[in-house]
């Protein structure tokens, strides 16, 4: 896949460093030439770039681009600034870096369609999310191995670990399943719920012989290759 990173401080090089040691085409671009130079060895490619600026934005690959991050943290009004000129431009996928609830809503305002915590979510996990399709987080054990959440793909409903047999048809090992709390996702109800009943049901280690359910989570643990490999192929009539 095809990344612009815009922003080379920590958080936005870490991911585009991650995502370019994943096979990925990464751009990076921040304004500070020093950055560009210390990164071009590191990541797919670097630029040099006003970010604000819609005459140079236009510039990048854009309509190739599967997703941009906007990982500027220091100047929370180039991050704005920022982030409204690339979605105006129209990009695939926008995710954007909030440094407080107010950036959030701000960011939330412009139509973001993801907003990034790096202060609690590390580049790693993040890497993973992007990388493999339809990842819903991520646990990186070591550089081989993660544990992942990914949906229940609805081919599985209805049948049993034993039946699906991950461990000999794809070297991978489900570890339990989550039901998320859907009833309690509305932001407007946020503040009134409980963190008990914000959270969702794990359901702990599985009977082979139980029925997974619609809509459940799988954690899975294996090598990073097995993992994306499977990503890649659970939606096949195989």
């Amino acid at each position: 896949m095809k990344y612009i990173i815009v922003g080379l401080g920590n958080f936005g090089a870490s991911l585009a460093q991650k995502l370019t040691a994943l096979d990925n085409e990464v751009i990076g671009v921040d304004k500070n030439m020093d950055k560009v130079d210390y990164f071009k060895e590191k990541i797919t490619h670097t630029i040099r770039m006003d970010a604000t600026d819609e005459i140079e934005v236009s510039d990048l690959p854009l309509d190739e681009t599967d997703v941009v991050v906007i990982a500027i943290g220091e100047d929370q009004g180039e991050n704005i600034m920022t982030t409204a000129l690339f979605k105006n431009l129209g990009v695939k996928e926008l995710i954007t870096r909030a440094m407080n609830p107010l950036h959030k809503k701000v960011l939330q305002a412009i139509g973001v369609d993801k907003i990034v915590h790096p202060e609690a979510e590390i580049a790693e996990r993040w890497s993973n999310k992007l990388h493999f399709k339809n990842i819903l987080d991520s646990f990186e054990l070591n550089e081989d191995f993660s544990i992942v959440q990914i949906e229940l793909p609805e081919k599985f409903a209805g049948k049993t670990l034993k039946e699906l047999d991950l461990r000999k048809k794809h070297n991978l090992l489900i570890l339990t399943t989550i039901k998320k709390n859907e009833d309690n996702n509305d932001s407007e109800n946020e503040d009134k719920v409980s963190e008990n009943e914000r959270e969702d049901k794990i359901r702990g280690i599985l009977d082979p012989t139980e029925k997974l359910k619609e809509k459940e989570i799988l954690v899975i643990f294996g090598k990073n290759s097995d993992i994306n490999t499977f990503i890649d192929k659970k939606t096949s009539k195989d």
